[in-house]
C-alpha cells in the first residue's frame, strides 16, 4: 500500500466570543473561549484506494499537531480480507496500516492519544484488545470498544480510529492565542 502526503495552507481565524454564561447564579460555571488563529498545513495521507476520490476521504489527516486516522480495515496487500474469521489477525492488519498511516503524516504510536475499536461482535473484545495492548501498553491511549451491526466487507470483524498530537517546533502548526 503506497501513502502520500499532500500539504495544503489553512488558516482558520476564530472570532472572540468573550464570556459564556454571564448573568447566571452564582456557582454557575462560565466557559472562557479566546480569540485565537490557527495557522497550519493540512496534510492528506492517501492509501491510493480508488473509493478515496469517491468517497472524498483520506486514511489520514494532520492539521498543526493533530493527526486522525480514519477507520482502519483489515485489508491485505493484495486487497483481500486479512485474517479471515480471526479478530487478532485483523486487529494486528488494522492496526499496522494505522501505524504506517502516522508516519506518514509524521507521527508515531507514541504520540496516539485515543483509539476506537469497532467490532460486529462485542464478546471477542479481548482479542482486539491482545493487539492493541501489544502496540499500547506503554502509551495507554484513551480507549472505547463499541460494537456495530457489520462493516462495508462482511468479512470484517474489527475496525480501528487512531487520534494522535505530535510536539512540533514547526511555524508552520502554531495556534496563536490574542487577547488575555
Amino acid at each position: 500500500m503506497r501513502y502520500a502526503v499532500e500539504p495544503v495552507g489553512v488558516a482558520a481565524p476564530v472570532e472572540p466570543t468573550g464570556v459564556k454564561g454571564a448573568g447566571r447564579a452564582p456557582g454557575a460555571v462560565a466557559a472562557l473561549q479566546c480569540s485565537c488563529t490557527v495557522t497550519s498545513f493540512r496534510r492528506l495521507v492517501t492509501s491510493g484506494s480508488p473509493l478515496e476520490p469517491e468517497i472524498g476521504f483520506s486514511r489520514a489527516v494532520r492539521i498543526g499537531p493533530y493527526v486522525s486516522v480514519a477507520g482502519t480495515a483489515p485489508i491485505a496487500d493484495d486487497g483481500a480480507t486479512a485474517g479471515p474469521g480471526d479478530v487478532y489477525a485483523q486487529s494486528v492488519r488494522c492496526l499496522d496500516i494505522a501505524e504506517q498511516a502516522l508516519r506518514e503524516a509524521g507521527a508515531t504510536l507514541a504520540d496516539v492519544i485515543r483509539t476506537r475499536v469497532m467490532l460486529v461482535d462485542i464478546a471477542r473484545w479481548r482479542e482486539a484488545a491482545r493487539a492493541h495492548g501489544e502496540r499500547f501498553s506503554q502509551v495507554r491511549p484513551a480507549c472505547t470498544f463499541v460494537e456495530v451491526s457489520r462493516f462495508i466487507d462482511p468479512e470484517w470483524l474489527v475496525e480501528f480510529e487512531v487520534d494522535a498530537v505530535v510536539a512540533t517546533t514547526d511555524p508552520r502548526d502554531s495556534v496563536t492565542h490574542e487577547g488575555p
